[in-house]
């Protein structure tokens, strides 16, 4: 099945009233941290990762993995092993991360646009900080969302409904930009347009769905593509 691109703006086309992003492995370059943290935590359990454990560990929250290593590797705590995963990816951050290509040159143009847009993360709160303290320093996000924010966080809806809402917008009026299987899937089980840039794990192609290479392919005309046909004019 052929990937959908997202479709380059038109004249008549508009952008989306917000764009909702994704956080690791979206805008920076932390998915690989996060699987060399759980690796390592894996390891003392005696367990070690393979592909197969990947859709449990990419994209996901930190309970989530925790559960998955101590239902893998037969011992341990979940709440355990989930504080020894944050405070050891945690320390990762803290040391740095990159941007990913083209992150830094969207985002301003939104901001040039006047495009309300907000980051939408599956890491803890701590993480969430380090990161726009850090690599992200300077940017302007209306607000910033992470897993210690909603009851459930992805691939649940929550968090993309509480985005939007705390938006003032519809969530079918919003672009979520997102790298993974579970985030894909809790934009769009929330009601949002999705343009999906791969980082580690393919994503599926579905309705709805529009797919770009890198963000070094984004920019304003891109996501009047993916926007619903209501919102501000290009």
């Amino acid at each position: 099945m052929s990937t959908p691109k997202a479709p380059l703006g038109t004249p008549e086309a508009v952008l989306p009233e917000a764009v909702l992003f994704d956080m690791d492995g979206t805008l920076v370059d932390t998915e690989v941290l996060w699987w060399e943290t759980a690796d390592e935590v894996a390891a003392g359990l005696g367990h070690r990762l393979t592909d197969a454990d990947a859709p449990e560990v990419v994209g996901r929250a930190v309970a989530d993995t925790a559960a998955h290593l101590v239902k893998v590797s037969g011992g341990g705590c979940a709440e355990t092993v989930a504080a020894e995963l944050a405070g050891s990816f945690f320390r990762r951050v803290e040391a740095g991360v990159p941007l990913r290509p083209g992150a830094r040159r969207l985002l301003a143009e939104l901001e040039r646009a006047e495009v309300p847009f907000a980051l939408v993360s599956a890491s803890p709160r701590a993480v969430v900080d380090s990161v726009v303290a850090g690599s992200l320093a300077g940017v302007g996000f209306a607000f910033t969302l992470s897993a210690d924010d909603t009851v459930r966080t992805k691939p649940y809806p929550d968090p993309y409904r509480a985005a939007a809402e705390r938006l003032g917008v519809g969530p079918g009026a919003c672009v979520a930009v997102e790298d993974s299987p579970d985030g894909s899937a809790s934009a769009q089980a929330a009601g949002c347009a999705v343009l999906v840039v791969p980082s580690l794990l393919p994503v599926e192609p579905a309705a709805g769905r529009y797919f770009a290479g890198s963000l070094e392919e984004v920019d304003l005309g891109v996501l009047s593509g993916c926007a619903p046909g209501h919102g501000q004019r290009l």
